[in-house]
């Protein structure tokens, strides 16, 4: 299997001044080649420690594809890093200075002389037109000793791909140029597609142990992760068509369903707040809702919820059954968190009576009201699912 590392450049990705989007994406689209992403990492505007990246990163990886640092100004150092990685000094080309040009043209300009240096890239690199920005991009190839992939492709190749950190241009030329290019080049005839099962009501640790046996396949591989009051089981299946990997992640699928019944909630964008007011609205019920101490969170995922301060696990039932009364509800959920005892205590009405319980939570105090309302959200889903 072909695979991968993404390199992304950039002091101020370091600083937390921006967010890096480009990482996402890129690895979004690899996985889609079938491209196994090995690591991904972000390095500071620093020539020497960017080429020891990518001399380190082609020692592992087939392609490895940095983003960011192709600018004009002096602290863009890509072009510069990759060529010392590679032992070539960097070229000036005359059909890239020409694209600079026409594009700056665009907006009633004339370049200025540090923007050559955009024209300038490694020797022997493949230039790559940026239609959508002043940074040319490009690629240098170099033979693979022994390829890294079991198929067998020639002599082998590794490649070095250079595109630009503005996250529209870089979308732009990976999926108009790099896409193609990597397909042919390296004879990419997987695909790998990914399916993503939501669960609540039971913690990482109790859904591994139901399905431990299913997480040990290659293919399609399964893995977990924990977020906040919920947990993503991951199938994902390599094939040479989407039927064939759809069909596998099915079979794989059919077993985790088996096992954990209806801790599964939904799947890839299903949300536990839709599915909870779903079951809710399947049954023709209305709903009305009161927190206490979330900041608004329960308010901004169900409509008719009244924030009302100061109230007491002692005052939560009374509070509730006036909301629901005032707003004519058939339904009335309540949760009340008290950060200091890192606790919460949550309420519920329905036509079939009323119920309270409390819990307590052991992690990061910040995390608890997020927490809180995701086991308030699948209370209500399965309470529901109940009264059928």
């Amino acid at each position: 299997m072909t695979s991968a590392e993404i390199i992304t450049i950039g002091t101020e990705i370091l600083l937390g001044e921006i967010v890096d989007t480009n990482t996402r994406h890129i690895a979004l689209t690899l996985r889609g080649l079938g491209v196994d992403l090995y690591r991904t990492i972000t390095i500071g505007d620093n020539v020497e420690r960017i080429a020891e990246s990518i001399r380190n990163s082609m020692e592992r990886a087939d392609i490895v594809i940095t983003t960011g640092g192709l600018g004009p100004t002096v602290d863009d150092p890509t072009r510069e890093a990759v060529a010392k990685a590679l032992g070539v000094k960097t070229e000036f080309r005359e059909d890239l200075w020409e694209q600079v040009v026409e594009t700056i043209s665009r907006y009633g300009r004339k370049p200025s002389e540090n923007q050559k240096r955009q024209a300038y890239v490694p020797q022997g690199a493949i230039g790559i037109r940026n239609p959508v920005g002043t940074a040319p991009c490009f690629i240098v190839e170099r033979p693979s000793p022994q390829p890294l992939s079991q198929r067998e492709r020639g002599e082998g190749v590794r490649a070095v791909i250079s595109l630009p950190g503005v996250p529209n241009e870089m979308e732009h030329v990976l999926h108009e140029s790099i896409i193609p290019y990597l397909q042919t080049r390296f004879d990419l005839d997987q695909i790998l597609k990914v399916r993503i099962l939501h669960c609540a009501g039971l913690g990482e640790g109790m859904i591994d142990e139901k399905i431990a046996d299913l997480e040990t396949l290659n293919n399609p591989t399964v893995g977990l992760a924990a977020h906040t009051g919920v947990v993503d089981v991951r199938i994902a299946a390599k094939a040479k068509t989407e039927a064939e990997a759809d069909a596998m992640i099915a079979r794989v699928e059919s077993q985790v369903r088996e096992r954990l019944g209806s801790v599964v909630f939904g799947a890839n964008e299903d949300r536990l707040e839709e599915v909870a007011l779903d079951a809710v609205a399947r049954r023709g019920l209305s709903l009305a809702a009161i927190e206490s101490g979330l900041d608004g969170l329960l308010t901004r995922k169900i409509p008719h919820t009244a924030s009302i301060p100061d109230l007491t696990p002692d005052t939560l039932r009374e509070a509730l059954r006036a909301a629901r009364a005032d707003s004519h509800a058939d339904v009335a959920l309540g949760v009340v968190v008290n950060i200091e005892e890192r606790s919460a205590e949550m309420a519920l009405i329905t036509p079939k009576g009323e119920k309270s319980h409390r819990i307590t939570y052991g992690g990061p105090p910040k995390s608890l009201p997020r927490w809180s309302v995701n086991l308030a959200l699948n209370w209500l889903r399965t309470t529901m699912e109940d009264m059928d």
